[in-house]
């Protein structure tokens, strides 16, 4: 919305009921659970995600991206192409959810930094 590539507000992009603007450059969900058999089989069921309810013990994973295809003439050319994906995974305690990978780095210059050190090592 900052840069200009929706047509609508922000919020109207992530509104089903109004299109689902936002789904032109994120093609995937934003979470699903982490573990054996949950991810993209035939155990995961609509009534454990919309439905079901958080406990202590499950582990989730919180996973934004953007995707803007090469040929997408919305998207300013320096863009075009290119796809990024953060994901977080999120693990639910009796005290609320706790980020396992809060330490990774996120920004550009802090993932650089850290390829940098393994290389050398």
């Amino acid at each position: 919305a900052e840069w200009g590539l929706l047509p609508v507000t922000a919020e109207e992009a992530l509104d089903a009921d109004a299109g689902g603007q936002h789904r032109r450059y994120m093609v995937h969900g934003t979470s699903h659970h982490l573990g054996i058999d949950v991810h993209d089989c035939a155990q995961a069921r609509r009534e454990m995600y919309y439905d079901g309810l958080l406990e202590p013990g499950m582990v989730f994973t919180i996973e934004p991206g953007l995707y803007f295809q090469i040929d997408d003439l919305t998207v300013p050319v320096e863009y075009r192409g290119i796809g990024v994906r953060i994901e977080d995974d999120i693990l639910m305690t009796e005290d609320g959810p706790v980020n396992l990978s809060a330490g990774i780095p996120r920004t550009a210059d802090e993932v650089e930094a850290w390829i940098a050190r393994v290389q050398r090592a």
